[in-house]
């Protein structure tokens, strides 16, 4: 029996199911493991699953010409995480989801979510309201920082979480940076 009550519990954060929409979308879920450095999902590959993390953590990134991994985003516990511009395109994905440490997850099908989508007027709300507040509110400062912000400005950013920072590899953090292991020493250096 999987454990849904931290399922259920983030998704009505967004907008509250009922039982019948919430009992649908239990019964198109499975638990399953993924062993550190295992991949969800490959870069060139479908998206053939939503996931609710758990347990663990999870990095998506893409591959430069030189073959390095770059992180675009990292996710812990009880987070969603999907290839959601590959699914709604209804193309392969353009970067890979790993698990970064051995994480447990709640899978449910892409077809199958989609269709419950179309029956279910408050699963269609919590997942419009879920896009907005992660995939535009959220999304657009990181672009912002991106494009104007110094890696040392965004370095200070990531470090105000933690709970994330701890879990990070240095490679990993550079390459979320998009600077080198060698320009993050710098930093840390100049701020210690």
């Amino acid at each position: 029996m999987i454990n849904t009550s931290e399922f259920l519990q983030q998704v009505n954060q967004y907008y509250p199911l009922s039982n019948e929409t919430a009992n649908a979308l239990l019964a198109i879920c499975t638990e399953k493991k993924y062993p550190k450095n295992e991949l969800l999902l490959e870069t060139g590959n479908m998206a053939r699953h939503y996931y609710f993390l758990q347990s663990g953590l999870i990095g998506y990134y893409t591959t430069d010409e030189a073959g390095d991994s770059i992180y675009k985003i990292f996710f812990e516990e009880n987070s969603f995480v999907a290839s959601t511009a590959a699914i709604i395109k209804n193309e392969p994905s353009d970067f890979s989801i790993i698990a970064l440490e051995d994480c447990s997850v709640i899978q449910y099908p892409v077809k199958a979510y989609r269709e419950l989508l179309e029956k279910h007027l408050d699963l269609a709300l919590f997942h419009i309201h879920y896009l907005e507040k992660n995939w535009v509110v959220k999304k657009e400062p990181l672009e912002v920082s991106l494009k104007y912000e110094t890696a040392k400005q965004r370095y200070l950013f990531l470090l105000e979480n933690q709970s994330l920072y701890r879990r990070l590899k240095q490679n990993q953090i550079a390459s979320y940076l998009g600077i080198t292991p060698t320009q993050l020493s710098r930093i840390r250096k100049e701020l210690s």
